[in-house]
């Protein structure tokens, strides 16, 4: 969740913020802090080229996790979530990777303690995420599937 609030501070952004709006201010933030506006100050240049790739980072992340890009995806994560297995899963700091059989990856943030306890100890990993994971916490695909 630190890395959501992080991101939408430093774009301006809240939950609700369109793409169009991410990307305008995404565009706005490149032209700002681009490197080659420090040629003369190396000091500048090299802060500049941090702060480059962290609003690129930032951009790309806010746009994976948008419900404007959610509802373009929908159809292939309804899917997904009602098709495919669960084959194993990471946790850590309320983020929780679920990695499925055909090798799609997805990370959900905000995931309580409780409730990766409980998916844990759950018998049927997939029900138990339909149940109380898939469609309860903000979430990004962070990897395509296997060719």
């Amino acid at each position: 969740m630190k890395r959501i609030e992080t991101y939408r501070k430093l774009f301006g952004a809240t939950k609700d913020t369109n793409l169009a709006e991410l990307k305008t201010t995404y565009r706005n933030l490149v032209k700002e802090w681009h490197p080659d506006k420090f040629n003369n100050d190396e000091a500048k240049k090299t802060e500049a080229e941090l702060k480059s790739t962290e609003i690129i980072e930032g951009y790309k992340f806010l746009v994976s996790i948008n419900p404007e890009t959610h509802e373009q995806n929908k159809e292939e994560y309804e899917k997904l979530v009602t098709t495919q297995f669960i084959d194993g899963f990471e946790y850590k700091k309320e983020t929780l990777k679920l990695f499925f059989h055909d090798k799609s990856e997805y990370e959900y943030f905000g995931v309580s303690e409780n409730i990766y306890t409980k998916l844990r100890n759950s018998a049927t990993l997939a029900r138990f995420a339909r149940r109380h994971i898939y469609h309860n916490y903000t979430y990004r695909k962070i990897s395509n599937q296997a060719e």
